[in-house]
């Protein structure tokens, strides 16, 4: 009783951690035996068991010329201490298997505009909070088949996706504007309706599917005559803007966050898509597919929340 009393009297006061020398002396008969089990020198087998005393104020050992031998409280103790031992390898097995359940490559595709921009900071947040994960970029515009395996997650950009057995949530808009930077906008003026576009510099271009969406927004604004160059990807049409080559139209998440860029023209409620994270229903509950969902959705919602909140 006077054993159990102390334990409930200092409940919390005492460093678990000193239960393994309790185990390991006991086990042994010595603190140099326990020593040597541990890893640890013989003073600080003897100086932990002596702090567990002083802790729980009992007395553990019956320290002998032949060895340490348990006291009456301390056989009364070592259950506990077994047990407190038995937990804390359980803890360490079940971090060491969940650690290898979420381990593994995941095949992410998005488009190369977001990989090059939001995405980056994102990956390297990611690769920190799950480092047994290795994240396989494939940067493109193309549909890739997720039923087929061609893919595990992917960043779509569209009204909504569809396909059989496919599972989506949409993180973000896919808006566009038109914008110029802050140089080009001080040496030509910033134009702030579509009507002023016609006298400005306009850059082309964009993947495929973006490109029939550009060119078809720029034929009903009767604004093809003012495109001085293309671009065959939406990075190249980035890199035009930064450098002040001209005026062109990027994806608002993107474009808003950069500095040196000026938004011309507000965006068309009608024509805003998504931004979806999909997968395929068979890879949902994956632990590593799982860990890649949660940590993108989470980072790419608080991106859309920022650009609404400026």
């Amino acid at each position: 009783m006077r054993a159990r009393s102390a334990i409930v009297q200092n409940r919390g006061m005492f460093d678990w951690n000193d239960a393994r020398y309790l185990v390991a002396v006991a086990d042994t008969g010595s603190t140099l035996a326990a020593g040597h089990r541990l890893g640890v020198s013989q003073t600080t087998v003897a100086r932990r068991v002596a702090a567990l005393e002083a802790a729980l104020r009992v007395t553990l050992f019956d320290r002998r010329a032949s060895g340490y031998r348990l006291t009456d409280q301390g056989q009364a103790l070592l259950p506990h201490a077994l047990a407190l031992a038995a937990a804390a390898d359980g803890l360490a097995d079940a971090a060491a298997t969940e650690a290898r359940a979420t381990g593994g490559a995941v095949r992410l595709t998005m488009g190369e505009i977001y990989a090059a921009t939001v995405f980056a900071p994102i990956a390297r947040d990611f690769q920190r909070a799950f480092p047994a994960i290795r994240l396989e970029l494939d940067t493109t515009d193309a549909l890739r088949d997720l039923a087929a395996g061609a893919a595990d997650v992917a960043l779509r950009a569209c009204r909504r996706p569809s396909g059989g057995g496919l599972v989506a949530r949409r993180v973000a808009s896919d808006a566009w504007s038109v914008y110029c930077s802050r140089d080009y906008a001080a040496e030509r003026g910033l134009p702030r309706t579509r009507r002023d576009l016609a006298g400005h510099v306009l850059i082309g271009g964009g993947e495929p599917g973006i490109r029939r969406h550009y060119r078809e927004w720029l034929a009903r604004n009767d604004l093809e005559a003012a495109v001085a160059m293309e671009h065959d990807t939406s990075v190249g049409l980035l890199a035009a803007v930064r450098a002040g080559a001209g005026v062109a139209a990027l994806p608002c998440l993107v474009a808003d966050r950069e500095p040196g860029l000026i938004r011309c023209l507000p965006h068309a409620p009608h024509e805003e898509r998504g931004l979806w994270l999909v997968t395929h229903e068979r890879l949902r509950h994956v632990p590593r597919i799982r860990a890649t969902l949660d940590f993108l959705a989470e980072r790419l919602v608080a991106l859309q929340a920022e650009a609404t909140d400026g």
